[in-house]
């Protein structure tokens, strides 16, 4: 790597050296983590939305229970790894190398999910199946914040919001046209005696040529200071500094909180539907792609909004639309109006993705960026691990209904705090 502080003396030195270097590879690191984002998370899209896998669960075990189990393990393993991944990258110099391996070992546990189809059945082949999806949240909590510290590191503030909009754009859109193809060609005929397994063995391929693309293109400079190394339990001692020592980031936490426990109602979205309407994997692929093609058709708007007022509007803007979405769920009947409610439910995650991590670097100082991401990703994590079981065992006894109403309350609640609490930071100050 080049010395970019090669005559730089003094901290105002190094700051502008840094900046420049940003500046001058801007074009390269935005396409970078755009071809990573557009390849890469459409795969994860694919594992991620609240159809194929929750879908593919159900059939396995026919228990909403279970099926809440498979995901809430999938987020329990999101919920240490977070801190670990801040505590070994913050000291860093250079963190690619590092993300790469995190990197491939996510794709590992797709590819896993995908060929365990083949080789096994029954009992066996749910147990293999939730042993994959721990290990994918577990390496998806580091690797997030690794390549969201990166995202920081050389994508200035007010251009995160246009990058994520593009990139979330045309990647929904491959996805939700892929989410379709899946549900009809995959998994409706059920290819090569394992539609579900064709579909993950796709997200695979999708997601390694994503993680190639940013490997071949980056250019990671190093920051102009760094935190020195620490180990993990003596990082943890200072979470309630990083609390106390700023308000807005307090609020927001707690507002967050309640809003991910909204998500304890993702998985039984598509399991709603399949009791209301007919359900076959080509319903499964339509309902999808409505899930899936509102990245397509907000993720511009959304990062135009957090560009020109800040996060805060477009995390404001989805829990609202959440809220609407559900409560549409929760009344209609045929298939086109679910098409609707999916389509809103998309829209709406894909605003509160965008602004829960990025607001989350523009409060406090930046040594501690990294920390404040694995805070903010292990409280969600842990509450997402909850939310999904906690939700299996509300449907299993009083209905999937009851789900959506207590999911309602928990996002109206963080809607009030983020209205009401919490300020928008880049009117504090610039970042």
């Amino acid at each position: 790597m080049d010395d970019i502080y090669a005559g730089a003396e003094s901290a105002e030195e190094r700051e502008l050296a840094y900046k420049g270097f940003v500046w001058a590879n801007l074009r390269r690191n935005f396409a970078g983590h755009f071809t990573h984002g557009t390849l890469g998370l459409t795969g994860f899209r694919l594992v991620n939305a609240p159809t194929f896998v929750p879908a593919y669960l159900h059939l396995l075990s026919g228990s909403d229970v279970l099926t809440g189990l498979g995901l809430a393990l999938q987020q329990l393993g999101g919920t240490i790894s977070p801190i670990a991944g801040a505590t070994a990258i913050e000291h860093r110099k250079y963190v690619l190398p590092v993300t790469m391996v995190l990197g491939a070992l996510m794709r590992v546990q797709i590819l896993g999910m995908a060929l365990a189809g083949w080789f096994l059945s029954g009992q066996p082949l749910l147990i293999v199946v939730m042993a994959f999806l721990f290990l994918l949240g577990l390496f998806s909590g580091w690797q997030g914040v690794a390549f969201q510290y990166l995202l920081a590191k050389v994508i200035p503030i007010a251009r995160r919001g246009r990058l994520q909009g593009w990139r979330n754009m045309v990647g929904g859109l491959i996805a939700a046209l892929l989410s379709y193809f899946a549900g009809r060609y995959f998994i409706g005929p059920n290819l090569w005696g394992n539609g579900y397994g064709v579909t993950f063995l796709t997200a695979f391929v999708l997601t390694s040529l994503g993680l190639t693309a940013i490997r071949i293109l980056m250019k990671e400079p190093e920051l102009p200071t760094l935190r020195p190394r620490m180990r993990m339990k003596d990082r943890l001692r200072e979470f309630p500094d990083l609390l106390r020592n700023d308000k807005g980031f307090r609020e927001f936490m707690i507002a967050r909180t309640f809003a991910i426990s909204g998500r304890m109602a993702s998985p039984f979205y598509i399991i709603y539907a399949a009791h209301t309407v007919s359900m076959n994997g080509q319903t499964i692929g339509l309902l999808s792609f409505a899930y899936l093609i509102a990245d397509t058709v907000t993720n511009l708007a959304w990062g135009h909004l957090a560009d020109r007022s800040g996060f805060r509007s477009s995390f404001v803007g989805a829990l609202g639309i959440w809220i609407v979405a559900i409560g549409l769920l929760m009344s209609v009947h045929t298939l086109p109006l679910f098409f609707v409610a999916f389509f809103g439910l998309g829209a709406a995650n894909s605003g509160y993705q965008m602004s829960a991590q990025n607001i989350v670097f523009e409060f406090g100082h930046r040594d501690d960026m990294a920390m404040r991401l694995a805070l903010s990703n292990s409280a969600e994590s842990a509450m997402a691990a909850l939310g999904p079981l906690v939700g299996g065992l509300i449907a299993a006894g009083f209905g999937y209904e009851a789900v959506f109403g207590v999911a309602m309350v928990f996002l109206m609640l963080a809607l009030v705090l983020m209205l009401t609490r919490v300020e928008e930071p880049r009117k504090r100050k610039a970042v």
